[in-house]
């Protein structure tokens, strides 16, 4: 009689052994050629999926109860303040890990030919964990998670037409209360985990399918590069390494530092400045410089046409798997970044200190700031930036194409990095 506890425990071991090739190339184990990133998404949204069901058996997702719930999980639980603050850092880093892997994707240019698919499962990843991010962020019920929903629910309403259903829709009514929180609490628990788990499970097949981690197909040193390793030990003994590194890492700043909790929500007082989550706030600080109209609708959804899009470029395929794609490709993409740096820096001290209410040009302001100028001078800008580039440099359209890319991508980042740090009061420049 067949043993069928062997034979199940044969059958795992098959499906988890197929799920790796049995041999990967050599230069994909080098760590800078991916950083681990794929894999650390993965750990995160495993760490984050286990600390998760843990908070569910003490959390209450009602304005009455959320709150209390959080302080009963800090306070009475044995150790609900660890478990909550690997949650809240995990939940950060794994989006901050996200970009930065669609990053190491986009500047390596494994989007193109047979992983354009993979490309466009990536971006839906990457938009449900925002999505888990921004309805995660409500649930604690303080002062920072009800205000900041308050400010991202506020910008869909400057979309015309549909922006004010469009708010009513996400809120769950009017204004948040009961229906939000528990319509987030759905979502962040029950929605948004079980579809990143059939796209994530989707997307590690796509890049079996590929043939793995792309690698440069002709590198100039072909002897540098090496031939094929097996699996085990050499790949899977690394991912140990990190997955094991990025825990620790996550368990010392959870016991350090918790998670913040703010004073209860009070929809009558409103914190000062108040701020979107942090991974908007380069949007609520794109409002305080262009028309609301092009900085919730326009900008945002060029730029995920363009993502889109991308993939479908003509490309030069035999430099794939290269960061930059090429030597060249580097300083287009190195001058991108410095000219983002400069001019975004720039546009947000005019605004602020010349042309806004405050500046010494006061009377221009509707003009500058709540007409079509902005964004015409920007947009001619940027075509202009484009022209020059593949001019000057005689580029491919890809190694344009990713300078462009680093251009918008260092430029929210400084939009970013001053609404966090340098907004104060009022959202005045500090």
């Amino acid at each position: 009689m067949p043993d069928n506890n062997n034979n199940s425990r044969a059958a795992a071991r098959s499906l988890v052994q197929h799920a790796r090739p049995v041999r990967v190339p050599e230069a994909a184990l080098r760590f800078t050629h991916t950083f681990g990133l794929g894999g650390m998404a993965l750990v995160l949204f495993l760490v984050l999926l286990g600390t998760g069901l843990l908070m569910i058996f003490v959390y209450e997702p009602t304005p009455e109860g959320a709150y209390k719930s959080i302080l009963y999980m800090q306070d009475e639980t044995l150790f609900g303040r660890l478990i909550r603050g690997a949650h809240h850092w995990g939940a950060n880093l794994l989006i901050a890990v996200a970009v930065l892997h669609l990053f190491r994707v986009f500047l390596t240019g494994a989007y193109q030919g047979a992983r354009r698919s993979n490309w466009l499962i990536g971006l839906g990843m990457l938009f449900l964990v925002l999505v888990s991010g921004f309805t995660g962020y409500l649930l604690p019920w303080d002062q920072v998670s009800y205000w900041a929903i308050t400010v991202c629910t506020e910008m869909l309403g400057y979309v015309p037409v549909v922006g004010q259903a469009l708010q009513r829709l996400v809120v769950g009514g009017n204004e948040i209360g009961a229906a939000t929180i528990l319509n987030f609490y759905a979502l962040h628990t029950v929605v948004v985990p079980l579809v990143l788990i059939v796209l994530m499970t989707w997307h590690f097949w796509r890049v079996r399918m590929a043939g793995g981690v792309i690698v440069p197909s002709d590198p100039e040193n072909t002897a540098a590069w090496g031939g094929y390793v097996p699996f085990r030990p050499y790949l899977i003994e690394r991912e140990k390494a990190v997955a094991l590194v990025l825990v620790a890492v996550i368990i010392v700043i959870a016991f350090v530092f918790g998670a913040p909790l703010d004073l209860p929500a009070n929809p009558g007082t409103s914190p000062n400045p108040v701020k979107a989550p942090w991974y908007f706030v380069g949007l609520q600080e794109l409002l305080l410089h262009v028309h609301p109209l092009f900085a919730v609708l326009v900008i945002p959804s060029t730029v995920i046409l363009a993502l889109i899009g991308v993939a479908y470029l003509p490309y030069d395929g035999s430099s794939t798997g290269r960061w930059f794609l090429s030597a060249k490709g580097r300083r287009m993409s190195l001058l991108a970044a410095a000219t983002a740096v400069v001019f975004t820096t720039a546009w947000i001290l005019v605004d602020e200190w010349v042309v806004g209410p405050g500046g010494w040009l006061p009377g221009s302001a509707p003009i500058i700031s709540d007409g079509l100028l902005p964004f015409a001078v920007l947009l001619a800008g940027v075509i202009a930036f484009y022209m020059s580039l593949k001019k000057y440099f005689s580029a491919t359209v890809g190694e344009t194409v990713q300078a462009m890319f680093v251009l918008f991508a260092v430029g929210f980042t400084v939009l970013t990095v001053t609404g966090v740090w340098f907004r104060g009061a009022g959202m005045a420049l500090m």
